[in-house]
């Protein structure tokens, strides 16, 4: 399992279940068929700064941290409605054009948003380049992000 999909699968994970120590998520991804090492889990944590919130039994459990828990898509749709400029579509290729110096933390929400159906992004100062999965999901999320506006 690659790092981005792991990482989201912790969010997901601490969303849906109160985990109270490191061997917590490792034990729920074995059940779930996914093996990973007590230490991997640790580095993980770091990578995406969960903290230890109190728990509604007693104790403590992970929770993300506050700057990720407000609503990244807000985030996203108003920055969209404050700098698009431009959405273009070839292929497996979307180009996003910004006001300049708006790219880069676009692209960054972008990232944060963890869309299935984008492989990557490459940020400049004016533009975003997204390399989508296939053409269809291209053409989808051109349809999104306008939609967003």
């Amino acid at each position: 399992m690659k790092k981005k999909e792991r990482h989201r699968l912790l969010q997901n994970l601490i969303q849906e279940h109160i985990i109270e120590k490191q061997e917590d998520f490792v034990r729920i991804l074995e059940e779930k068929g996914i093996e990973v090492t007590q230490a991997t889990i640790s580095r993980d944590i770091k990578e995406l700064q969960l903290v230890k919130v109190p728990a509604p039994t007693g104790g403590y459990r992970y929770s993300l941290p506050p700057d990720v828990q407000h609503n990244t898509s807000k985030k996203l749709e108003r920055l969209l409605k404050d700098a698009f400029v431009s959405i273009d579509v070839q292929d497996y290729f979307l180009l996003l054009r910004t006001i300049p110096g708006n790219a880069f933390a676009l692209g960054s929400l972008i990232d944060l948003s963890d869309f299935s159906e984008i492989f990557g992004t490459i940020s400049g100062d004016d533009n975003v380049l997204i390399i989508c999965r296939s053409e269809e999901q291209a053409k989808n999320l051109k349809n999104h992000f306008i939609s967003l506006i």
